[in-house]
């Protein structure tokens, strides 16, 4: 069952209860299950992959270990950090990686690889080690977020995917983390998917919205891979009706516990009254109305009003949600004047985070057959090794700094400084067992309030301080 949006407490305290939506138990839907249901297609690589591993394979190197860091440049547009998202994924998609007879078919239509390497391909498998942080993880730019060591062939085919993986999901869990930020306990829905650009990307969102700490995602695909789900109405099943007060009754009719009436379809306020009527009348039978939708015009005076008529009516109980346009920005501001808003939905501006709608990521070798490799372009050196982030906090637990070393550099205070890179997988196996959402949700919301505020202003935050060692340039 999909039910209404709105079960908090009026004006919806940060201890608010969550929203009445249609869980997902933990037992039917295992993470692995989650992932699989956003595992790319195993031909998800850019042609050049190919192309090098055929010179790769001719000239003896294929076989050669290589490293590839993948991390973040810079910060984007208002961000002060990042929410690594997508790790278990990528994990997912590394270990089930293997290319079928109907692929080494595909590839060799293209006419320019070599028998050789269709052959290789042929029994294609990920064998390598993964180091990474864990899924939601605070990181920031030029930290590495995942490190890829594994025979030079497999190590590069891999590169498309999990740019792809790891870019897409910290996008939309920054962008919800924002807006999570924005609403101070109210809770908020994901109805973006209509506007995501692409239907994975919308099952990306929200995965990655529910562990920033949305409540709920108006997709109902999005309950098999383990997010509630949420809705009310359209205004074409008003329109569809004769009036909007026999919208409402018949629609009560089929959801007497907890429906939300879209009030915005002709005359908000008048919508607001014909839900009054209903609720009045569906309260003589045992049910109620759970809250009304504003979906456009001043969220702000239309929340007011409405909350006047309502509290008038005798439904204080009744809630408001808004939706229509919102993000961070917008949220921001109605919670700063106190408007009577209990509950917020939010699609375009965060299905394609509208104001940052891209991160620079990349994926660079680090060291191969065991000698460090660097890139001198300008405006893209890279640093060689394989790498380790050490997080330094305060007495209060609160984050300090960041040091990025090598991976064999042992810390400068090993009772203060906690490793961020863990090895995720090895010999093409995952080395832990992958957590279920709720936790990863929990986790994430602890960990985000450990970042000291002047880093999390929505607009110009502070740039957080990260420290490169020194052994980073010797070659």
């Amino acid at each position: 069952m999909v039910y209404g949006i709105a079960s908090c407490l009026k004006y919806a305290t940060p201890d608010a209860p969550p929203i009445t939506i249609s869980r997902a138990d933990a037992a039917t839907y295992p993470m692995n299950q989650h992932s699989e249901r956003l595992r790319p297609n195993p031909l998800f690589v850019d042609v050049y992959e190919l192309t090098m591993a055929d010179v790769y394979l001719r000239n003896g190197l294929a076989d050669k270990p290589a490293t590839f860091s993948l991390y973040f440049r810079g910060r984007g547009r208002n961000r002060g950090y990042y929410l690594a998202c997508g790790i278990d994924t990528a994990l997912d998609y590394l270990e089930n990686l293997e290319l079928r007879t109907t692929d080494i078919d595909r590839i060799s239509t293209l006419g320019i690889l070599s028998d050789d390497l269709l052959h290789r391909l042929s029994d294609f498998t990920f064998t390598g080690a993964v180091f990474a942080v864990r899924e939601g993880e605070i990181v920031f730019g030029s930290e590495p977020v995942l490190e890829v060591t594994a025979p030079m062939i497999q190590a590069q085919f891999v590169e498309a995917a999990l740019l792809n993986i790891i870019t897409t999901g910290t996008l939309f869990a920054t962008k919800a983390a924002r807006i999570v930020q924005a609403a101070q306990g109210r809770p908020v829905i994901d109805m973006g998917a209509r506007r995501t650009h692409g239907t994975t990307a919308a099952l990306t969102a929200a995965r990655s919205a529910y562990v920033a700490g949305f409540q709920a995602s108006s997709l109902l695909e999005s309950h098999d891979i383990g997010v509630p789900v949420a809705g009310t109405m359209a205004h074409s099943y008003i329109q569809a009706m004769p009036d909007e007060l026999t919208a409402f009754r018949r629609y009560v009719e089929q959801y007497p516990e907890g429906a939300t009436l879209l009030v915005d379809t002709f005359d908000t306020l008048q919508g607001v009254k014909h839900a009054i009527t209903v609720a009045r009348e569906l309260a003589t039978t045992g049910g109620h109305v759970r809250a009304i939708r504003l979906d456009s015009g001043d969220f702000g005076a239309l929340a007011n009003a409405a909350r006047k008529i309502l509290d008038d009516a005798g439904l204080n109980d009744v809630q408001i949600i808004a939706s229509g346009g919102l993000a961070e920005y917008a949220i921001e501001a109605l919670v700063s004047q106190s408007a009577p808003i209990d509950a917020f939905g939010v699609g375009t501006k965060f299905g394609t985070s509208a104001d940052a709608p891209y991160i620079e990521s990349v994926y660079k070798l680090v060291e191969f057959n065991g000698r460090p490799v660097s890139k001198q372009s300008e405006g893209k050196r890279t640093l060689p090794y394989p790498k380790q982030v050490y997080r330094t906090l305060d007495a209060r637990g609160m984050m300090q700094h960041d040091s990025v070393t090598r991976r064999d550099e042992p810390p400068a205070d090993p009772d203060a400084e906690i490793p961020l890179l863990r090895n995720v997988m090895h010999n093409g196996q995952r080395t832990h067992k992958p957590e279920p959402l709720d936790e990863i949700r929990t986790r994430i919301a602890t960990t985000t309030g450990s970042l000291p505020a002047q880093y999390r202003k929505l607009r110009n935050p502070d740039s957080y301080p990260v420290h490169f060692s020194d052994n980073l340039t010797t070659q």
